[in-house]
Order: C-alpha cells, then sequence, then structure tokens
C-alpha cells in the first residue's frame, strides 16, 4: 500500500505497522540501524537523565538501552500514533509530535537521539533549531541520515527499495536527503557542533545469511565514506 502513496508520505508507517517488528520486515534494516545508533550514545550523567528520541517509531532503539546506558530516561516522539502506541508497549515515554514543533522547554534533554528522520523532514532548519533548543548545554546529539549524492539516489533509493532489507518503495524523497556539510552548518547556527561523520554499512556475510534466514540481525559496519547513510554526534556548547 505504502507505493500507491506520495514519496516520503508519513501515513506510510502506518500503512506498514505490522512490519515494525518482524526480524525480516520491512523495517528489519532500521533495526540494525538502532544498534549501531545506541553505540553512540554516552553513558547517562546520572539515573534517569532525560533521553529524547525523535521519530521514535515503535521503540527500536529501547532494546537497545541497556548496560550501561539503563540510566537513560527514554522520550519517543513521533506523528504515526500506531508506532507510538507500540513504543508505549515496550516502555517508552511518548507524544505525538513533530520535530519543526518540540513540546518541551528549552535546555531539557541530556541527549536528543535523531536516527534516520532528518531525510524525511520537509523544514529541516526548523527541525534542527527545535532540537538544538532542547539539547542541553554541554549535550550530545546523535544523528544517522541519507548524504545527498548521487550515489546514495541510485544505489539506496532507486536500487534498494527493490532488494530484501532495503527501505520501502517510495519511503524517501531524494530531495530532502542531508549533506553533513549542511548539518553541520544548521548545528552550529545554535551553539551545536557536529564532530567528522562515518559512514555505515551491512556486513555482506551477515546480510547474505539475513537473507538466507540463517540469522535475524545484521551489523552495520562503519566505513570512512559517508557518501550514502553516515553518523555523527555533536554537542552542545555550554554556557
Amino acid at each position: 500500500m505504502s507505493s500507491r502513496r506520495a514519496r516520503n508520505d508519513p501515513a506510510q508507517y502506518d500503512d506498514l505497522t505490522d512490519e515494525w517488528w518482524r526480524p525480516h520486515g520491512r523495517f528489519a534494516a532500521l533495526h540494525w540501524l538502532a544498534r549501531a545508533r545506541a553505540g553512540l550514545i554516552p553513558d547517562p550523567p546520572s539515573e534517569g537523565a532525560p533521553l529524547l528520541d525523535i521519530a521514535c517509531g515503535a521503540g527500536l532503539l529501547q532494546p537497545h538501552l541497556t548496560g550501561r546506558l539503563s540510566g537513560w530516561a527514554h522520550t519517543g516522539i513521533d506523528l504515526s500514533l500506531l508506532s507510538l502506541r507500540q513504543a508505549r508497549v515496550r516502555g517508552v515515554r511518548v507524544l505525538a509530535a513533530d520535530a519543526a514543533r518540540l513540546p518541551f522547554a528549552d535546555n531539557t534533554f541530556e541527549c536528543v537521539v535523531a536516527g534516520e528522520v532528518l531525510e524525511h523532514l520537509t523544514d529541516l532548519p526548523a527541525a534542527v533549531a527545535e532540537i538544538s533548543r532542547v539539547l542541553a548545554p554541554g549535550g550530545t546529539l546523535v544523528v544517522d541520515t541519507l548524504n545527498d549524492t548521487l550515489l546514495c539516489r541510485v544505489a539506496l533509493v532507486r536500487i534498494a527499495e527493490r532488494l530484501p532489507g532495503g527501505p520501502p518503495p517510495g519511503i524517501h524523497d531524494p530531495d530532502l536527503l542531508v549533506p553533513p556539510d549542511r548539518l553541520g552548518e544548521l548545528l552550529a547556527r545554535h551553539g551545536v557542533r557536529l564532530r567528522p561523520p562515518t559512514g555505515l554499512r551491512p556486513a555482506i556475510g551477515e546480510y547474505l545469511a539475513w537473507l538466507t534466514r540463517r540469522r535475524d540481525d545484521v551489523t552495520m559496519l562503519t566505513t570512512r565514506s559517508v557518501a550514502m547513510v553516515y553518523q555523527a554526534t555533536a554537542i552542545k556548547e555550554s554556557v
């Protein structure tokens, strides 16, 4: 059903709500990315420190907030009510909200996570301003997104949509992809310094085993090239 909608229509996530927790479903790669994303989250500065998960979906980050990360208090926002219901069941405090209009006070969160969402935003500057506003001084922003390159447009949007483990058809609008330089410039306007990004790709052997259903997940490996998916952290300057 999602392919009948306009590209990047948020309603696609409601269409695909039953796919969120299927290891071999249309959102399988989002699980792989969530685990990689958790690896960039710092230890909480105190027990119960607030963490905001932008576009949390069905709460895929929550299973990874264990061990050293168990002290974070996980709040997630999303536009999809069906997704938020699933996140709530898994222990996420959820609110229906737009990334460009966050319903939180300034400097609220010690960590903000924005995974696989920036490339969906039609007003990226507004969302970056809001994310920066609610991030506490000295706090950490964790991002991963798709780069605005010809390789990414062809490989991850046009081709990958037709491959197992790739994004659902029509889920991305190529015109909204986010180059790291632009992201860094937008964050810098609000006193948030983006650290050098690294690329991400699936481990080929594990991906082949996933295709043949000999395993249910795939490790995302870091790469020097940021031409497709990249991840990074950013720090808000202390006052």
